[in-house]
């Protein structure tokens, strides 16, 4: 059974045309997650679109529009098991448009695989979801060399872009000892579930076996809950069912919690994950729970939930640690950028750069600077310009890390050291 085997969160990231969803098509036909009926079906859709190749792909993208362009859009959930683990696959887009979904995803991840094209190496986005994973918190990483295949399984090719993205960790903070870096094919299925004989100069793990090498993360029972609220619903004869994951602490039936910054109260009346009722919810379990007490209009995206004895902090202004990732110009005092925070969006003013820190050693370079640019790292104030829900990530991770987005791409990314709480 499923829920027998330890369950992880798993994101697949990097540059569009990669091979991400074709990776993840693939994983999930090897462990027969979709049915070789399935597959016929999506080679005749295939066909259709004129999309050779691309039935992989299409297990993922299942919205119309994304197999008209050929891309991946929203964040698609897909359960799948090794024989250790029993996964959920969270696809993030690649598309630099759609860099905020894969925020939301990446904050939900328990690890990693970066997807890099042997052939094509390290690009754009490669570098911004390798800083994004890292600042984000996911400290566990698999990369994925695909296309082996293009790269006419080449030793020489394979180690040349391994080099160069192990480079690339190291600047974002990975401790590259602990990285694996597998050559595979996504589309010919070489070394992705079992091993190839095109690759007789490769002895380490297939793809599939080193996702079994993951280690499962500990669970944070022992802190206060704390649920950031992804959507809510108002179902007829049932109520009010916010949906979330649980960040940190339980959630149990008959629970009295409150819902911040509006700081309504509500009774747990049940909790359900994958269609089964659970009498609690514990850290990473993705569930929707039906409440007592309040209406749809009363919670909404980005609220977290928590106990009612220690209620969710509700932030007037806070200071960060951030490191500017790609932004056109430069930063200064007054920038009002929107900032990703758990399932939260809202603009906030960067108020004060504290000091500018050397990246390499930590130590202070310049005090209150005027600006800071691509590549530094700061630490600034900053003032939501709306009561929202924020923590020290030191107390608790998930609530106390975020992504700066403005002009359609993530400028800048950064952790919370100290709240001040509003009154």
């Amino acid at each position: 059974m499923a829920d027998k085997k330890p369950h992880m969160n798993l994101i697949f990231i990097g540059h569009i045309d990669h091979g991400k969803s074709t990776t993840v098509g693939r994983l999930l036909y090897e462990t027969k997650a979709v049915s070789e009926q399935d597959m016929k079906k999506l080679k005749d859709e295939v066909a259709k679109y004129n999309r050779p190749t691309f039935e992989f792909a299409f297990v993922m993208d299942q919205l119309k529009e994304e197999r008209e362009r050929g891309i991946t859009i929203d964040i698609m959930h897909r359960d799948f098991q090794t024989s250790k683990y029993y996964f959920t696959i969270i696809d993030a887009p690649g598309h630099r448009d759609f860099v905020k979904n894969m925020i939301t995803g990446a904050s939900q991840a328990d690890a990693a695989v970066l997807v890099v094209s042997t052939p094509d190496g390290i690009q754009s986005q490669t570098r911004e979801h390798a800083y994004l994973a890292r600042v984000l918190g996911i400290n566990q990483l698999i990369v994925g060399l695909n296309k082996i295949d293009a790269a006419g399984f080449d030793k020489a090719k394979f180690d040349d872009t391994k080099a160069k993205v192990t480079e690339l960790l190291k600047t974002v903070g990975y401790d590259v000892s602990k990285v694996l870096f597998i050559p595979y094919s996504a589309l010919e299925g070489s070394n992705v579930a079992a091993k190839s004989d095109k690759l007789p100069w490769y002895t380490g793990p297939t793809l599939l076996e080193a996702l079994d090498l993951l280690v499962l993360p500990k669970k944070p029972v022992d802190k206060p809950l704390r649920l950031p609220v992804q959507d809510a619903y108002s179902i007829s004869g049932f109520g009010t069912v916010p949906v979330g994951r649980v960040e940190t602490g339980t959630m149990k039936v008959g629970e009295n919690v409150i819902i911040m910054p509006a700081g309504v109260k509500a009774e747990v009346k049940s909790i359900e994950m994958h269609h089964q009722q659970l009498q609690q919810a514990e850290p990473g379990d993705n569930v929707g729970f039906n409440v007592k007490g309040i209406e749809k209009k009363d919670v909404k995206k980005g609220d977290v939930v928590g106990p009612v004895s220690n209620p969710p902090t509700v932030c007037s202004e806070f200071t960060a640690q951030i490191v500017v990732i790609n932004h056109p110009t430069a930063i200064a005092p007054g920038y009002t950028p929107v900032f990703h925070i758990h399932t939260a969006q809202i603009a906030a003013t960067v108020t004060e750069i504290v000091e500018k820190k050397d990246p390499k050693t930590g130590q202070t370079l310049q005090k209150n600077p005027e600006f800071i640019k691509n590549g530094d790292v700061a630490i600034v104030k900053i003032k939501p310009t709306r009561p929202i829900v924020i923590e020290k990530f030191a107390d608790f991770p998930p609530l106390g890390r975020f992504a700066i987005r403005d002009m359609g791409q993530t400028v800048a990314a950064g952790v919370v050291l100290d709240v001040v709480k509003k009154q």
